[in-house]
């Protein structure tokens, strides 16, 4: 069972797209296959019943890090429309399913950053599926 919200809004808070020299971009062009996408949640409450749910993202070279670096993190405000949630099933809603349904969005203007940041061509590799990431880190 999912809570019954409402997403109030969605906004990038902090955007940080590090490229030192043109060097560096041709470097990072040539290798953009050894990057890779990191995601941290987290989320703090709000009054009247609002949540602010932070998705951040951090597309770098874990091995060369005087590279091009990208970070990106967005928050969604959220009235949850609950009396009186579980709480285990809003940990798996802010967690999980809220993932679910603002992730795509949130992928799609990351990438649209990276584009035009010098990366035109960029695709991100996988996908994330936010159930079995939920699933392992609960158990």
């Amino acid at each position: 069972m999912t809570i019954k919200h409402k997403i109030l809004l969605g906004y990038i808070k902090d955007l940080s797209v590090e490229t030192p020299d043109a060097e560096s971009l041709i470097s990072a062009r040539e290798n953009i296959s050894k990057y890779s996408l990191r995601l941290n949640l987290s989320s703090k409450i709000l009054k009247n019943k609002m949540i602010e749910v932070y998705t951040n993202l951090t597309y770098e070279d874990k091995i060369n890090k005087k590279k091009t670096y990208f970070e990106m993190i967005y928050s969604t405000v959220v009235r949850i429309e609950e009396e009186k949630p579980n709480p285990k099933e809003l940990k798996k809603f802010i967690l999980c399913d809220l993932q679910i349904q603002i992730y795509p969005e949130i992928e799609k203007k990351f990438v649209e950053i990276l584009k035009l940041s010098g990366f035109p061509d960029i695709q991100l590799k996988s996908k994330i599926d936010f159930n079995k990431l939920y699933n392992e880190k609960k158990n």
